[in-house]
């Protein structure tokens, strides 16, 4: 088993989905699709008359993506636009299509002022009709990873840095350590380089992504090397 197959698999296990970048090619970061869709499904649970179902993420064209700046996690989608697609239970007390698009304002809205997932389109889909007294299924938390110790040296002062940024939950390291250094092979006409993957939690009153860019900035800086930095963001806290 190659280590691209190793980690799909870890992830399948962990319950973790597609890992989705979050903003632009040159942001660095990275978002499970179970930590997005507890984000969704919170969103959606403010709506009335509706409930969410299946949420399924994933790039909207695969052949128009970009490379990242900085190393990817294992096997994690490349940067470029995606797609949401959802199903849903309504409400008939006003006409779907009105439903529907009030649905997909709020996931649009919160998949990019809550995480910073750039969406190229929303794609919903109603799957049946519910009483008008129907109770709403509570919508469950996954349990969040428990807290993983950074390592001696350089992954502690990587991981002390990272957890002092404003927004940062807790480091989780479902993939393994929660601060992962390994050297990188030279480019041409370049040195080689040393990178470093932080894993971590965010807490929900800040976008995802503006902490994992202040995250790469503080960990960067807190190593004499200047390694490049990657984020991955596992879990969003309630």
């Amino acid at each position: 088993m190659t280590a691209e197959q190793w980690a799909r698999t870890v992830r399948q296990q962990l319950g973790l989905g597609r890992l989705l970048p979050l903003g632009g090619p040159r942001d660095g970061a990275w978002i499970s699709e179970e930590a997005a869709r507890g984000v969704l499904r919170a969103a959606a649970g403010d709506l009335r008359s509706v409930r969410l179902g299946a949420v399924r993420i994933g790039l909207a064209r695969p052949e128009e993506t970009y490379e990242s700046a900085v190393p990817a996690p294992p096997s994690a989608l490349p940067p470029g636009p995606l797609r949401l697609a959802a199903e849903f239970e309504a409400v008939p007390d006003q006409p779907l299509p009105v439903t529907a698009e009030r649905l997909r304002g709020v996931l649009a809205g919160a998949a990019a002022g809550r995480l910073g997932l750039e969406l190229g389109g929303v794609d919903l889909r109603v799957t049946a009709l519910l009483e008008e007294n129907a109770e709403r299924s509570a919508v469950r938390a996954s349990e969040p990873p428990r807290p993983a110790e950074a390592g001696p040296g350089d992954e502690t002062r990587a991981g002390v840095a990272a957890l002092a940024v404003p927004g940062v939950d807790r480091l989780t390291g479902v993939l393994g350590r929660p601060v992962h250094i390994e050297d990188r092979e030279a480019g041409a006409g370049s040195l080689p380089r040393r990178h470093v993957r932080v894993e971590l939690a965010v807490g929900a009153d800040r976008r995802a992504l503006d902490v994992a860019r202040e995250v790469r900035a503080a960990v960067g800086a807190a190593l004499p090397d200047g390694p490049t930095v990657a984020v991955l963001v596992t879990a969003v806290a309630g």
